[in-house]
């Protein structure tokens, strides 16, 4: 009925198991129906006959009875009979007919009606649905193959993984059956670039476009390596093991113990890295194989691709390298901290900082070392932690205040789907959970998920303003400006190198046996970071943060970091905010709400610098935004960087805490050197290095002799070892 009398459709499949009439009040209700569409009817005679009581002649959508008594007397007759005529009786008393007519809504719409004959024959619209039986091309059971990834995902468990991955295999056969339409056409020539952007969207079948087998095989290795970074936990000496979330985590953020540090970090990436090191190349030569069948030379170009533009590089590295003075100033700034709490043992002052020591398993937010870099210590604090803590807060609540937030904006609130099955705890029955925030959809127009279990920080303040305004927070600009470049900035290079990492192994450029070494030369060379003990080519440091064995792009983070500013300073343009950008406060405009909503509701139906040109006027990426929010801390840094004669930069890049080295010009040498890894006296050491050496030169002379003696024997090949500081850096 729906289908005859609207011409609409349902969005996913529908069958008897359904009830969708029970979704209308009036159904379950027992309340007729009809008589809204009789009186939709007749309220346009009533109104016809009222205008012509009022004397009124012309167009009916401009007639207007306001203060005609005529009209108002016969308006009372009719209401006043009430139910004690009939109501044909009464339409005929007004109108002189009896019967119900459309002609009078029809005459109050005629020049809508014409308006669109016009338009409607210009774009040769077919008026109808002759082709009633077509549905929206989403595959039967899609949402249901949602379900089981997040089944999966909320609790792993072998028979949820099997169920994923043949869920997975329906819905793959789906893009391929599409994907395969779709690449008949040459939208080379077609006008209109709304078809023409979904054709071509169709026609990437992603991994769909791998055999069955290779598809097989290729989701296997995908749920093998993710799987063994969901189930990762690291054994203590006692026996007891500890999860990445909540333990680890929590670890990482409180402990201002080197070794303690050290233990975690390190034990992290025995379990993980190193246990997915041997999926990881038939992972890389799969996506490969895939992105090729789809026409780009590597899975580095098709993941680019998303992002529209041949520059993106360039654009990239110039943001970059506009952004490298802040992050500069404040990776001098926080070593200098670092220094001061640990000593000259583990922080040179002129060198990259061990990577344990920022208060995260990966020193992408150094948010909980706060306490240790805070400028002003005596003015009031930025943290709500303690604020949220006193007041009760839950995870609940977080979610609760976020969703008044945007909804103060005049954006939708959060449907009940949301809040009746997301998951924004880990489960305490034991299960194991991916403990890595998430958003879902569904694919069924409501249902839209967040699975949170590993995130303690929900709530990102975007003023100063707004935080007092909450009751939570206080106190000294340049302390929340440093609280929030602890998160934001000291993420930018991260966020930048991942995929720079990625980017080269999937080219070839990074082969299996350098992928430790190269991941750790773009951490030195970006983030200014060293790995607190020796690394090898056993070790698989990319493997221990969750997107690189997940399968997840990580520029997206760069960018929405970057353009986040963007959008935050052209928001507050909106709201009509004057001052510092920092200060803005977007609460309750529903100005600045519209503007994101419009480009929000863009989706994917145009290429992202459309939406930036929405909302900034221009379709560019900047760091000119960011830049400006954190002008005051800038300033402050480089003062404070300058007062304490802080070095820029990491010009003893090669140093480590194990290697030995000074730790700093200005730092009293201890008397002990590192020798084979072991701390002894420069005497122990020197005799240490004749003893060597004496071996050495009998190895050699024994060598000689072997060789003089079987100079007929075909000679073997000899390994190859490196120098101490590749070794080092391997």
């Amino acid at each position: 009925s729906r289908t005859k009398y609207q011409g609409i459709c349902p969005p996913i499949a529908r069958n008897e198991t359904h009830f969708d009439a029970g979704a209308k009040y009036h159904v379950p209700a027992v309340t007729p129906y009809i008589r809204y569409f009789v009186s939709f009817v007749l309220q346009f005679q009533f109104h016809k006959a009222l205008c012509a009581e009022a004397n009124y002649s012309g167009p009916l959508h401009y007639c207007d009875i306001y203060q005609s008594q005529e009209a108002g007397v016969k308006l009372r007759e009719v209401l006043q009979a009430g139910a004690s005529r009939p109501w044909q009786e009464v339409l005929k008393g007004l109108t002189g007919s009896e019967i119900l007519d459309a002609e009078p809504l029809l005459e109050y719409f005629k020049p809508l009606i014409t308006w669109l004959q016009e338009q409607n024959q210009i774009n040769g619209e077919v008026l109808g649905w002759p082709d009633f039986e077509w549905r929206p091309p989403v595959p039967d059971g899609y949402p249901e193959g949602i379900e089981t990834s997040w089944a999966y995902n909320t609790n792993i468990t072998d028979e949820n993984s099997k169920i994923m991955l043949e869920k997975n295999l329906e819905v793959s056969q789906h893009t391929l059956q599409f994907g395969t339409r779709a690449r008949q056409f040459d939208t080379s020539n077609f006008q209109k670039s709304s078809v023409k952007r979904l054709l071509e969207k169709l026609q990437d079948l992603g991994r769909a476009a791998l055999s069955t087998t290779d598809l097989n095989e290729y989701n296997n290795v995908l749920l093998k390596m993710e799987s063994v970074y969901s189930k990762a936990k690291v054994c203590q000496e006692n026996g007891s093991c500890l999860p990445l979330d909540p333990d680890l985590t929590n670890l990482m953020a409180v402990s201002r113990d080197y070794d303690n540090l050290l233990w975690a970090w390190k034990g992290w990436r025995d379990v993980t890295g190193q246990a997915i090191l041997p999926s990881f190349p038939e992972y890389v030569d799969l996506s490969n194989k895939a992105a090729q069948l789809n026409g780009y030379a590597d899975a580095g170009a098709s993941w680019r691709s998303q992002y529209e533009t041949s520059s993106l590089e360039e654009q990239l590295e110039k943001i970059y390298l506009e952004l490298q003075p802040l992050y500069l100033n404040l990776h001098a700034y926080v070593r200098r901290a670092l220094y001061r709490h640990y000593g000259a043992n583990y922080i040179n002052l002129q060198g990259p900082i061990p990577a344990h020591l920022l208060g995260n398993m990966w020193a992408q937010s150094w948010s909980n070392i706060y306490e240790l870099v805070v400028p002003f210590p005596s003015a009031s604090q930025v943290d709500a932690t303690p604020a949220m803590k006193s007041q009760n807060w839950t995870a609940q609540r977080m979610f609760e205040e976020a969703d008044k937030f945007f909804q103060s904006l005049g954006l939708l609130p959060l449907p009940p789907e949301f809040w009746d099955k997301s998951m924004l705890e880990k489960p305490k029955d034991g299960r194991d959970v991916v403990c890595h925030a998430s958003a879902w959809d569904f694919y069924n127009g409501k249902d839209f998920r967040e699975n949170l279990t590993g995130n303690k920080h929900l709530v990102s303040a975007s003023c100063v303003s707004h935080l007092t305004s909450t009751t939570i927070l206080g106190g000294s600009e340049i302390n929340y400006l440093m609280s929030i470049a602890l998160d934001k900035i000291a993420f930018l290079p991260f966020g930048y190198l991942i995929d720079q990492w990625r980017w080269r192994v999937f080219d070839g450029s990074i082969n299996k046996k350098d992928y430790n070494q190269e991941w750790w030369n773009l951490r030195l060379k970006y983030q200014g970071l060293c790995p607190p003990v020796p690394r090898s080519q056993e070790d698989f440091d990319p493997g221990a943060k969750f997107h690189i064995p997940a399968n997840v792009p990580y520029l997206r983070y760069f960018v929405s970091f970057v353009i986040q500013f963007q959008f935050h300073e052209a928001l507050c343009r909106a709201a009509g905010h004057t001052g510092p950008l920092y200060k803005c406060d977007i609460y309750q405009s529903k100005e600045a709400g519209k503007l994101l909503a419009d480009a929000m509701k863009l989706g994917l139906s145009q290429p992202w610098p459309e939406a930036m040109k929405l909302i900034t006027g221009q379709p560019n990426m900047s760091a000119t935004a960011i830049m400006n929010y954190f002008q005051p801390l800038l300033d402050w840094l480089i003062t404070k960087n300058k007062e304490q004669g802080e070095t820029l930069g990491w010009p003893q890049y090669d140093w480590t805490p194990y290697s030995g080295a000074s730790s700093a010009p200005n730092v009293p040498n201890s008397g002990k050197v590192s020798f084979l890894g072991m701390e002894l006296e420069r005497g122990q050491a020197t005799a240490g290095q004749w003893v060597l050496l004496v071996l050495g030169l009998v190895l050699l002379v024994a060598t000689m002799g072997l060789a003089y003696k079987t100079c007929s024997l075909k000679r073997r090949e000899e390994p190859y070892f490196g120098s101490e500081v590749e070794l080092r850096h391997s």
